[in-house]
C-alpha cells in the first residue's frame, strides 16, 4: 500500500487545515489508519486513529476536541481546527496491518511521506 499525504501548509494560530491521505489501492479500505506527527527534535507521536469502517476513532489528549479523523473509500482525512503553534510538525498518515485502530506506531507497516504543518503565533 502506498500512501500520499497532502494538505499541509502555513496557517495562523486559531486557523484550520484539512489533511488528506490517499492510498494506492482500494484494499486500504479494509485497514485501520492513523495520523502521527513529528516536530523538530522530537520523537514521532500519535495524533489520531480510525478503524476500517470509520465507526471507531481515538485521539491524543493534546488534539481531542480540535481534530477530527474520518474516512471514505481509500482516503482518510484529518480536519484540524483551533490550531496552536505547538501543532507545528510534519504529519504522517499510516495504514495498519489490521482492521482495528491503534495508537502504536508498530501496528502500522505502511507510511506516507509526510506533509508539513506550520502554525504561526
Amino acid at each position: 500500500v502506498q500512501l500520499q499525504a497532502s494538505g499541509g501548509g502555513l496557517v495562523q494560530a486559531g486557523g484550520s487545515l484539512r489533511l488528506s491521505c490517499t492510498a494506492s489501492r482500494r484494499t486500504f479500505s479494509n485497514n485501520g489508519a492513523g495520523w502521527f506527527r513529528q516536530a523538530p527534535e522530537k520523537e514521532r507521536e500519535f495524533v489520531a486513529t480510525i478503524n476500517w469502517n470509520g465507526r471507531y476513532t481515538y485521539y491524543a489528549d493534546s488534539v481531542k476536541g480540535r481534530f477530527t479523523v474520518s474516512r471514505a473509500e481509500n482516503t482518510v482525512w484529518l480536519q484540524m481546527s483551533s490550531l496552536k503553534p505547538e501543532d507545528t510538525a510534519i504529519y504522517y498518515c499510516a495504514a495498519g496491518r489490521t482492521a482495528f485502530y491503534s495508537s502504536n506506531t508498530q501496528d502500522y507497516p505502511y507510511w506516507g511521506q509526510g506533509t508539513l504543518v506550520t502554525v504561526s503565533s
